[in-house]
């Protein structure tokens, strides 16, 4: 059966609204899954999915992981630093190869952008793109995008400011997209030299102090500070950056009204946010965790050839995986 995704889950950009919404749709009969004593059901049970990280994670690795183990996949965790790609490996060759052993799928995440359509343009094999460079990170797109319905219900008219780095972030770009194509009004905010060039042009509101943001949004998304990735001085220092830049209580507690919390982790506390930001009664960043499963599980579900009508009956399979 063709999944109603196509072959791969590559970037939200070139999603319908109604593909994005037939994903956070068949995530909602997932979520239960996780709160019960058996989590696990047989939806995949004889595929085999292979996790290939050439960029370290925990969360993301460990979500996918969660995701098809409680779909009873088969799954292989690769990473580069353990791998042949070390002896001078190309990305294809390590794929075919892992193709020439019957998996079904590849998860991958990667610092180039476009790796991930590299990939899937050349392998038979579904392929998730788990994060590649400065390009998109769908699936972390798709949880924000579950937390802010699960919240607000309709998206529509709902205003939404991507705070930080969003000049490196991939993050960023998935929402925006994703957003912007559920109806959402979005903004950017941050140091002049961590937004795009033309970041405009994409249809959001930019603006230059975060107190502004706070004013006009009803949500905020508060991006990490890619250090890793920064290779000259894009600010003057973190110290520098929370006084001008940070999400407080102090800030929130002038605004207009109460403001949802995000945050794709892992947070950089006292840098971007504050702890009591964080652990406050409007954040729902623990919320995104538990929505990352739901999510990874419907794409693997959809990408396999699921369904959406039969997510709830998987759902209902308790413990069919167990063997």
């Amino acid at each position: 059966m063709t999944s109603t995704l196509g072959k791969d889950l590559l970037a939200l950009e070139p999603l319908s609204p109604d593909q994005i919404r037939l994903i956070l749709d068949t995530a909602e009969p997932f979520k239960e899954i996780s709160e019960r004593s058996i989590k696990k059901v047989p939806a995949l049970r004889g595929k085999t999915i292979v996790n290939l990280f050439f960029e370290a994670s925990t969360r993301t690795r460990i979500s996918f992981e969660f995701a098809e183990k409680r779909l009873s996949a088969d799954t292989v965790n690769v990473a580069a630093s353990g791998s042949s790609v070390q002896k001078g490996e190309t990305l294809v060759d390590t794929a075919r190869n892992l193709e020439a052993m019957r998996i079904d799928m590849v998860v991958i995440r990667h610092s180039a952008s476009g790796a991930a359509r590299f990939l899937a343009e050349r392998i038979e094999s579904n392929v998730v793109n788990a994060g590649d460079g400065m390009h998109e990170h769908p699936t972390q797109g798709l949880l924000d995008l579950l937390t802010l319905r699960d919240h607000f219900g309709d998206l529509t008219g709902r205003r939404v400011c991507i705070v930080g780095d969003v000049l490196h972030s991939r993050v960023a770009r998935s929402n925006i997209w994703g957003l912007k194509k559920l109806g959402a009004e979005v903004a950017v905010c941050g140091p002049k030299s961590l937004l795009p060039w033309g970041i405009g042009e994409l249809g959001v509101q930019v603006f230059k102090r975060v107190e502004e943001a706070i004013e006009w949004a009803e949500a905020l998304n508060v991006l990490r500070l890619q250090l890793e990735r920064m290779t000259a001085g894009f600010i003057p220092s973190l110290r520098e950056y929370n006084r001008v830049f940070g999400i407080s209580k102090e800030r929130l507690e002038r605004a207009p009204r109460d403001i949802l919390i995000l945050h794709p982790g892992p947070m950089n506390r006292g840098v971007e946010i504050d702890s009591d930001v964080a652990d406050g009664p409007h954040s729902v960043i623990l919320n995104q965790v538990t929505n990352g499963v739901a999510i990874r599980m419907a794409v693997l579900y959809l990408l396999a050839g699921g369904r959406p009508e039969l997510a709830e009956a998987a759902k209902g399979s308790a413990g069919g995986g167990e063997r």
